[in-house]
């Protein structure tokens, strides 16, 4: 057997049909979409229609909401920061922060920062920054002679658009009250 013989299964790979192409192509006409009305023609989708019966997504009571400002933390628990000490991943002599924990392999994927929480036991004075930390685990690390800093999270993009809208129009306001 030679490469030039190789052949493919004859079933494997068939023509696709082409519809609408005249009335002795045996798909023609109407293109087999029967006739007339709303599914006959192009680009037309029902999902979610049942009929003239109250669809599900109607019958189905609305439930809560989302907040679109929530923060998404990543959590760090001194045990395994403690493992990842041991397994020489983190320098504990160094400023632990995101991008140590980052690098270690401890936290991934976007997050608006990292919280520490106590689960765990911590043997070495670490130094850490993060966005957030549980008493107990502020305790702990601040027992061994440690420090936790915790870092300013950024306001959400509406209040800092409303703090400079209003710093704008005091500015505004004082202006004219100097010119009077």
């Amino acid at each position: 057997m030679k490469l030039n013989e190789i052949k493919g299964n004859p079933e494997a790979k068939r023509n696709r049909m082409r519809v609408g192409r005249g009335e002795g192509s045996g798909k023609g006409k109407t293109g087999g979409r029967g006739q007339k009305g709303q599914k006959s023609r192009s680009g037309v989708s029902l999902v979610g229609f049942e009929g003239g019966q109250m669809p599900l997504y109607r019958r189905v009571p609305k439930r809560g909401f989302t907040n679109p400002f929530t923060k998404k933390y990543e959590i760090v628990n001194l045990g395994k920061l403690e493992a990842a000490i041991l397994e020489k991943k983190i320098d504990p002599k160094k400023i632990i922060d995101g991008e140590v924990l980052k690098s270690a392999g401890m936290i991934k994927g976007k997050t608006d920062g990292v919280r520490l929480l106590g689960k765990g036991e911590l043997t070495k004075s670490v130094r850490i920054e993060v966005s957030g930390v549980s008493k107990s685990a502020k305790e702990s690390v601040e027992k061994l002679g440690g420090e936790v800093l915790i870092l300013e999270t950024k306001k959400p993009l509406n209040d800092r658009k409303l703090e400079e809208k209003r710093k704008a129009d005091t500015s505004e306001v004082s202006d004219e009250t100097k010119l009077n």
